[in-house]
């Protein structure tokens, strides 16, 4: 098994073996790496993509990207009212104008607020967003990708929570800068030893949560 390889809230491993999709390496990260293009590369790269993509939300709290239906394939898109528009090409996606149909809709203040009426746009890989949020809700998904994803700005956050934590260097130099947060990240670590419970016995280091 490959070591899993660290890269901010990214982490890489092996999946396991089994099945086609299993044998493929496996990307574990959050919202920040679910962008369209970030999705479309891991799959170019034959890697199983762990990693959550951003929900689409619209303001005011009204109608959504997901609440409509978008067929890639017809070039088209339903909106919640079954209006049906075709897809217009654009340089970096698409969209779908829905213009005087909404002046007449009776969902039009859930929907939008613009006189020109709702224009719903398409990323250059929503295919691979749209995968990636119906892969989410899983709730398989979701357990693996909990117990699995590197819990790293939790981390990241011990180190800053103290007055003089990480957030500020409190010397001069890099290398007095390097030595100094060494010392505060050696502090933590002893500090989360202490709390699982590590206790020298006659057989060695051994924990003893309390």
């Amino acid at each position: 098994m490959v070591a899993p390889t660290l890269l901010g809230d990214l982490a890489a491993g092996e999946g396991e073996p089994g099945n086609e999709q299993a044998a493929r390496a496996v990307v574990y990260g959050d919202s920040a790496y679910g962008t369209g293009a970030h999705l479309a590369w891991l799959e170019q790269q034959r890697l199983t993509p762990m990693v959550k993509a951003q929900l689409p939300t619209a303001p005011g709290g009204r109608f959504a990207k997901d609440q409509f239906r978008i067929d890639l394939q017809a070039g088209t898109v339903t909106c919640p009212a079954r209006v049906t528009v075709a897809i217009i090409p654009a340089s970096r996606g698409g969209r779908a104008r829905f213009g005087v149909a909404c002046s007449v809709c009776p969902l039009r203040q859930a929907c939008t607020t613009s006189i020109r009426g709702r224009v719903v746009a398409l990323h250059p890989h929503e295919a691979a967003l749209a995968a990636a949020r119906i892969r989410q809700r899983d709730p398989a998904w979701l357990a693996d990708y909990r117990a699995t994803r590197p819990k790293v700005e939790r981390k990241l956050a011990h180190l800053l929570r103290r007055r003089h934590g990480g957030r500020r260097a409190r010397v001069r130099g890099l290398v007095r800068v390097a030595q100094d947060f060494k010392l505060l990240a050696a502090a933590v670590n002893l500090a989360r030893l202490a709390t699982l419970g590590l206790r020298s016995t006659s057989r060695g280091w051994q924990l003893q949560p309390a």
